[in-house]
C-alpha cells in the first residue's frame, strides 16, 4: 500500500500522541508513588514523630531504642508490626501503619525537626534502666528532677533542680498539644508538682521512676492519669 503525504503526517501525529500519553501516564505514576513515599515516616527521619512511634513499639515489646532517630532497628520493628497486623510490609509508617500503631491520623510531616528536641530525647533514651536514687542527678542514679535537669543540661538548657521549681519554667501546654521534649508533671508523694518526666510526644513519656528507674510510661492509663497536673514547654 502506498501512503500519501497526508497519511504519513497522520500516522506521525498518532505515534507522537501515543508517546505523549505514555509519558504523561508514567509521570503521574511516578508522582503518585513519590507523594505516597513523602507522606510516610521512614528510614533516616528524625524528631518527635519518630520518638512517639518508637515509644509505642517499645511498649508493645519490640527491642529498639526510642531515640528519635529512624534507623535500621526501627525499620525492622515497623516491618514486624506491619506483618503482625496484615499490613503492607515496607518499613514505612504511612497512614495505615500510623493509625494501627497509634490510633490516630498521620500528622503533617516536617523534615526540619527541632535539633534541640532530638538531642534531649536521644540523651534521655541513653539512660534507660539507670536506677532511681533519691537526690541523684548523675548517670550512676537519678531521681525524677535530677534526671530531667541532667538530660536538658546535655542539650545546652539549664533547668532548676527540683520538680516544683521546674514547673514554674517555660510555657504551659495542654495535654493534647504535647510534643517530644515537653516536661510533664505529676502530684505524687506531696501536694503540687512533685514528679516530672519528659514527653516523647503523644501519651508517652520517659522519667526516673522510684520503682523501675529510668523507664517509659504512658499518660493515658493507670497511676499517671490520676496524678497528672500539667506540662511545660521549655524550648
Amino acid at each position: 500500500m502506498i501512503l500519501t503525504e497526508a497519511h504519513r503526517q497522520n500516522r506521525e501525529v498518532y505515534l507522537l500522541l501515543n508517546l505523549v500519553r505514555i509519558f504523561v501516564f508514567s509521570f503521574v505514576c511516578m508522582f503518585t508513588v513519590s507523594a505516597a513515599y513523602a507522606s510516610a515516616i521512614r528510614l533516616g527521619d528524625q524528631g518527635s514523630e519518630v520518638a512517639e512511634i518508637q515509644g509505642q513499639l517499645v511498649e508493645l515489646g519490640y527491642d529498639l531504642d526510642a531515640d528519635g532517630d529512624y534507623g535500621p532497628a526501627t525499620e525492622e520493628a515497623v516491618k514486624a508490626f506491619q506483618r503482625s497486623k496484615g499490613l503492607e510490609v515496607d518499613g514505612l509508617v504511612g497512614e495505615a501503619t500510623y493509625r494501627a500503631l497509634l490510633g490516630k491520623a498521620l500528622p503533617e510531616i516536617s523534615r526540619s525537626s527541632n535539633y534541640v528536641s532530638r538531642r534531649v530525647i536521644q540523651n534521655a533514651m541513653g539512660f534507660m534502666g539507670v536506677p532511681y536514687v533519691f537526690g541523684g542527678s548523675t548517670p550512676s542514679g537519678f531521681d525524677c528532677s535530677g534526671f530531667v535537669m541532667y538530660v536538658f543540661r546535655g542539650a545546652g538548657i539549664s533547668l532548676p533542680r527540683t520538680a516544683d521549681v521546674q514547673y514554674e519554667v517555660g510555657t504551659p501546654i495542654e495535654k493534647s498539644d504535647l510534643r517530644a521534649g515537653d516536661l510533664v508533671f505529676f502530684t505524687t508523694y506531696t501536694y503540687g508538682p512533685s514528679h516530672v518526666g519528659i514527653s516523647l510526644g503523644g501519651s508517652k513519656f520517659i522519667h526516673a521512676s522510684s520503682s523501675k528507674g529510668v523507664t517509659i510510661d504512658t499518660l493515658d492509663r493507670g497511676y499517671w492519669v490520676s496524678t497528672y497536673i500539667g506540662a511545660r514547654r521549655v524550648m
